[in-house]
């Protein structure tokens, strides 16, 4: 019987091991939601192309480190002021734009932050003739995270939108003649042919959620937490269901601009969402009506889903188009990670050492791993 005991002990206490590794592992990249992703207008007119980027202050500093030259976790106005030079040389210096052949010159017009933790970089690039297509390659996408997206407007002859990455990061337009000046763009005066157009870019979302929630920790190991409680699938569908309606409506609300809170209280608040949820996993015996306390969580969830697609101001022609795809990425992304974690709890649950006392320390493990996001969140909003 002792050693019954102490095989349940080593078997709990390897849990709470293996729990707390994959928490400490993801803990330093749960602290934010941003989902890489960038906007660039690139208006090609006569002889010069002017270039409006928007930014996540984030992906601009993993770029010139410098720019937080004080070290306290926030970019200042004073501070992008100082970085000019940088900003031009390392940003916009990384947007190679060409004109049959020979490079055009770029120079930076201004840099400013924006609301919900952007930045937006102004620039002109001055080209040798006008008469040529201009191409644009977007080389700065290999400085940025692994799968960043960059949503291009091309204005010319003729506009169009288009979803650049690391590997498709050029696209080529012609220059609208100047205003006035008696000439009318020739018949061959049109932009490159879009790769994919429309279905390229809802596709692109589409991805950019699945990335979105299979690395979004902190909303996995919610999950992970409502999971472990012994419960019937229609139980199970019924939470997952209500986390996935409220995010949707608080996504949509915010990218709509509807309402956005700000990250300084959602973050914290989600960070709360998963202690909650993992301290009350020790006192709730009955799964069946969980669903009303996942509801309001998901909406907390959603508002934190959003707050990367808010950071960039969207083109609003491009809302609605990211909108629906990047949710519907987001909900394959949870239905494939509760695809394989569902099974493998329903698997170990028949283990008689599993209940209590591994769901206990796996729960408190959710709940470590939500109270230590909340401080990191406080301590750096």
């Amino acid at each position: 019987m002792q050693k019954r005991s102490v095989g349940v002990a080593a078997r709990a206490l390897v849990l709470g091991f293996a729990a707390m590794g994959l928490i400490s592992l993801s803990s330093a990249r749960a602290e934010a939601h941003a989902i890489g992703l960038s906007t660039g207008e690139y208006a090609a007119k006569g002889a010069s192309v002017t270039v409006k980027l928007a930014f996540a202050r984030g992906e601009v500093a993993s770029v010139l480190p410098n720019l937080d030259e004080n070290r306290d976790g926030h970019v200042s106005a004073f501070e992008v002021e100082s970085a000019k030079k940088d900003l031009e040389s390392k940003v916009l210096g990384r947007v190679h734009v060409t004109q049959g052949g020979a490079a055009c010159t770029p120079a930076l017009l201004g840099a400013a932050l924006t609301e919900q933790d952007g930045l937006a970089i102004d620039g002109r690039f001055d080209c040798a003739a006008k008469d040529k297509p201009i191409d644009i390659d977007v080389v700065l996408l290999d400085d940025l995270s692994h799968g960043h997206r960059h949503v291009a407007r091309a204005v010319g002859a003729t506009t169009r939108d288009e979803v650049l990455y690391r590997g498709h990061s050029s696209f080529s337009v012609t220059s609208a003649l100047d205003a006035g000046s008696g000439e009318t763009a020739p018949s061959s005066a049109a932009t490159v042919p879009a790769s994919g157009g429309t279905a390229s870019s809802a596709w692109s979302f589409f991805k950019m959620g699945i990335e979105h929630i299979l690395t979004g920790y902190d909303h996995l190991v919610f999950l992970f937490g409502l999971v472990l409680l012994r419960a019937r699938v229609k139980e199970l569908l019924a939470v997952v269901t209500a986390f996935t309606v409220a995010h949707s409506i608080t996504l949509a609300i915010a990218t709509l601009g509807i309402f956005t809170p700000s990250p300084k209280f959602v973050e914290p608040a989600i960070a709360l969402s998963i202690a909650y949820v993992g301290i009350e996993n020790f006192f709730v015996k009955d799964a069946s009506k969980r669903w009303r306390i996942t509801f309001p969580f998901g909406l907390i969830h959603g508002f934190g889903f959003a707050g990367a697609l808010a950071e960039i101001n969207l083109p609003r022609a491009q809302v609605p188009v990211a909108l629906v795809t990047f949710n519907l990425g987001v909900e394959a992304g949870q239905l494939f990670a509760m695809s394989l974690v569902v099974p493998m709890v329903m698997l170990i649950r028949q283990k008689e050492w599993f209940e209590p006392k591994g769901v206990r320390v796996l729960s408190g493990a959710v709940a470590l791993a939500g109270g230590i996001w909340f401080v990191m969140r406080i301590a750096a909003g």
